[in-house]
């Protein structure tokens, strides 16, 4: 037998393909036990598909109600190739004809067609006999022409594969005849065609062969062992040739399934019957369980529908001497609600781009239920409040769509449960959890964290120092969510924003490209861009409002009297000012700011240190005292002016005063300078005060009368009025009111006698009106002087 069986594996498979169309369908014929890799059939061919399309369409075979996967396809040629062992036995028992059903799925756009296997079987097993030996006891006095039920050999085979001879080993007493029943099993009988005489032979064994009609021939063989006995002319009658059961499943064991019942007319042993399975499954026999003596089946095995849906045995009843009888028991198992859908994820699209429009398939869901009827019938839903749903198709299967917009910088990942219930009762369900992750695009721009920034730097700061940082956040994942900062073009102060600052692109951090000056400009504005890497780029812009602090980096300048070492700057003050009296004033401004601008003025040294002070604040150089004979005609002061820094910076100035009611009074004035261009001038002066003689006498009588009026105002050595306009204040310096150091406007008048060089030349006053031009303000040098004095002196020996 088993070396039947290797020559049939190694012999030419013949593989008979039909091709059917029936609304898109398609059927093939195929042999069992055929190799894993065989050619069934090119699906694409047959129903007109792109073989290149069959990939990207995702085409798989299912088998309904099976997890195996007795088929597949090869996705480059579209044929249907042999995956697993198909076994018709195994598949289909005893049925005449063995269909498998398979779903072949496409994908993009959803496409089902159904998918018939018709399984031919061949001639892989050989006939069995339920037993090895067969024992009959019949009895010498037995009629020739007498008959004795011998069970039929089971061959797992259909067709012409099945059992179809039989040959009984050569003897002069037994001839062998097949019979059919009314239920159409087959059986045989051993006819007696010589009496028997059981003093000449007690026992006959004879080897019975059963032979199918498969190519190659397998057969079977049994011993039948027949015992010369006594007459026993009857055989058990069951009460009905066929019997039929109901069994529902998951039935517990030694559930009673059935009795069986059979009487022999026989009387002793004669007529004892006793049952067993004469014709029964491997699977059944693990499932079923037969009382010999009260023949009632029971349940032995885990009853499932879902395995077998029916069973058929055979029982035989046999009495004490070897006359049986067969009937035959059918049982239909039926169908409880004991399996939950299960639910298989076909196909998911991942991730999902957060820009996709609603209604977008996104995913392909198949519900199976191994249940029957309205216990295979299943509901699916989403419970949870996401943008998805569920959209039936096509027979099982539903497509996970989106019902509104995604945003991944709200939710990235949702996990969605989707719950299967059945129609039955109770109701199973189950559930399955499925992972979305949503793809980012560049939706969102780079927002900065504040509206605007403000930067606060000192001057005479270095180059690349930092002055702030500015940060902007970006919603987006990755390279759309990464953030490069930039200088936008622009200008300050007449040049490019980018000679005064700098951004770094990856932190943000603002620099300083120069050094910066308080008293060139104190803020400025430079506009800043924030853009992300995504494509297109998104941007927003942020000000940078930079304002610059003071430093005490200037000296406090002094405007009056005049710094210049060629100057010659001399005041006069007549012998009879009282104490408290202004006799000058110490201008000085500076160009910082603030408490770095507040001056102060100090006298550092003087001829006569108690004659005369200077205000802290204002500069005004006044007596202390009444000046008496005794003080010295020339007064020098060295006056220092300091501001509030720190470190305070200073600037120093000298002044002459002249103790003196007339000039002449002041032997150094008459030797301050005379030089050859003297008698020049003298000549032109004579000529013109002949000229003017006639009003001389009323000049003169004028002057000694605003002397007499203005005695005792301050007199200054100049041959003009002093005025300090704005227009000669340095650069960025600030007016009288603002926060400047320069806090008022001091004028000087001049006044002149018709005397020589001893007249009273300079009177100085304080006032806030009538201020002169510059171009009259006097800053002469000692020789200047002189010429005027020689002037004066040439036209007093010149009048009458």
């Amino acid at each position: 037998m088993h070396t039947q069986c290797d020559f049939q594996s190694l012999g030419f498979v013949f593989l008979f393909v039909v091709v059917q169309y029936a609304h898109g369908d398609l059927s093939y014929s195929v042999q069992e036990e055929l190799k894993r890799g065989t050619v069934i059939g090119n699906i694409a061919k047959d129903l007109g598909l792109e073989v290149g399309r069959l990939s990207a369409r995702k085409a798989r075979v299912d088998m309904e109600g099976s997890d195996k996967q007795y088929c597949g396809i090869n996705l480059r040629s579209g044929d249907l190739l042999v995956e697993e062992r198909i076994d018709r036995e195994e598949l289909c028992g005893e049925k005449p004809s063995c269909v498998l059903k398979f779903d072949l799925l496409l994908e993009t756009p959803l496409e089902l067609h159904r998918l018939t296997l018709q399984v031919q079987d061949i001639n892989d097993n050989a006939p069995i006999f339920p037993k090895d030996v067969v024992k009959l006891e019949i009895t010498e006095s037995a009629d020739r022409g007498a008959r004795y039920r011998v069970n039929a050999a089971h061959d797992a085979d259909t067709g012409k594969n099945s059992v179809k001879s039989y040959s009984l080993e050569q003897n002069p007493h037994f001839l062998f005849s097949i019979q059919t029943t009314s239920a159409g099993s087959k059986y045989g009988e051993l006819v007696l065609n010589k009496e028997l005489d059981r003093e000449e032979q007690q026992e006959i064994k004879l080897l019975l062969t059963a032979v199918d009609g498969g190519s190659p021939q397998r057969t079977g063989t049994v011993v039948i062992h027949v015992i010369v006995l006594d007459a026993n002319d009857n055989a058990p009658v069951f009460s009905e040739a066929v019997y039929s059961a109901t069994l529902p499943e998951n039935s517990p064991l030694k559930t009673p399934v059935i009795s069986v019942t059979a009487t022999d007319s026989d009387e002793s042993v004669n007529g004892e019957v006793i049952y067993e399975f004469c014709r029964i499954s491997d699977k059944s026999q693990k499932l079923f369980s037969l009382n010999e003596k009260t023949g009632e089946i029971t349940v032995t095995g885990d009853i499932d529908f879902e395995e077998g849906s029916k069973y058929e045995v055979f029982v035989e009843a046999k009495d004490g001497y070897g006359l049986s009888s067969e009937a035959k028991v059918i049982i239909d198992i039926t169908d409880l609600n004991d399996n939950a859908p299960v639910i298989y994820l076909k196909s998911l699209s991942i991730p999902i781009p957060e820009n996709v429009s609603p209604g977008t398939e996104v995913g392909i869901i198949n519900v199976q239920d191994r249940d029957s009827e309205n216990n295979k019938q299943v509901h699916c839903s989403i419970q949870q409040n996401v943008p998805f749903k569920l959209v039936p198709s096509i027979k099982n299967y539903y497509s996970l769509v989106t019902t509104g917009q995604l945003d991944r910088e709200l939710v990235s990942d949702y996990n969605i449960t989707i719950s299967a219930t059945d129609e039955g009762s109770p109701p199973l369900s189950s559930s399955k959890t499925v992972q979305l992750s949503v793809a980012d695009i560049n939706d969102n721009p780079p927002v900065f964290e504040e509206q605007y920034y403000s930067a606060y730097v000192t001057e005479n700061n270095k180059a690349g120092s930092t002055l702030c940082s500015v940060t902007a956040r970006d919603p987006d994942w990755r390279q759309n969510g990464t953030v490069i900062y930039s200088l936008l073009p622009g200008e300050v102060n007449g040049a490019p924003a980018s000679s005064y600052l700098s951004v770094n692109g990856d932190t943000g951090v603002v620099q300083a490209v120069r050094t910066f000056d308080y008293e060139q400009f104190r803020s400025f504005k430079v506009h800043l861009m924030a853009r992300d890497n995504g494509s297109p780029q998104l941007s927003s812009n942020v000000t940078v409002s930079v304002f610059i602090s003071d430093v005490n980096d200037n000296c406090p300048q002094i405007l009056y009297p005049a710094p210049e070492g060629n100057s010659f700057m001399t005041e006069l003050v007549t012998k009879a000012t009282h104490g408290g009296s202004l006799v000058s004033k110490v201008i000085a401004v500076d160009a910082d700011s603030g408490q770095n601008a507040w001056l102060s003025y100090h006298i550092v040294k003087s001829t006569d240190p108690g004659l005369f002070t200077i205000g802290v604040h204002s500069g005004e150089i006044r007596t202390q005292r009444d000046i008496s004979e005794s003080d010295s005609i020339k007064q020098n002061l060295i006056v220092a002016v300091k501001d509030n820094g720190q470190p305070s910076l200073s600037a120093t100035c000298s002044m002459m005063l002249l103790i003196s009611d007339n000039l002449a009074e002041v032997p150094e004035l008459k030797d301050i300078s005379y030089d050859e261009k003297n008698s020049n001038l003298t000549s032109y002066l004579i000529i013109a005060l002949v000229s003017v003689s006639t009003f001389l006498l009323t000049f003169i009588i004028i002057i000694l009368g605003v002397r007499f009026c203005c005695r005792r105002k301050p007199r200054l050595l100049f041959d003009g009025a002093v005025a300090i306009p704005s227009a000669y204040l340095p650069p960025n310096y600030a007016d009288v009111d603002g926060t400047g150091t320069l806090r008022s406007t001091y004028n000087y008048d001049a006044y002149l006698t018709t005397g020589s060089r001893t007249s009273d030349f300079k009177f100085v006053s304080s006032y806030n009106d009538n201020t002169l031009p510059a171009v009259q303000t006097l800053r002469k040098s000692p020789s200047d002087f002189a010429d005027a004095f020689g002037e004066l002196e040439e036209n007093s020996k010149a009048l009458p």
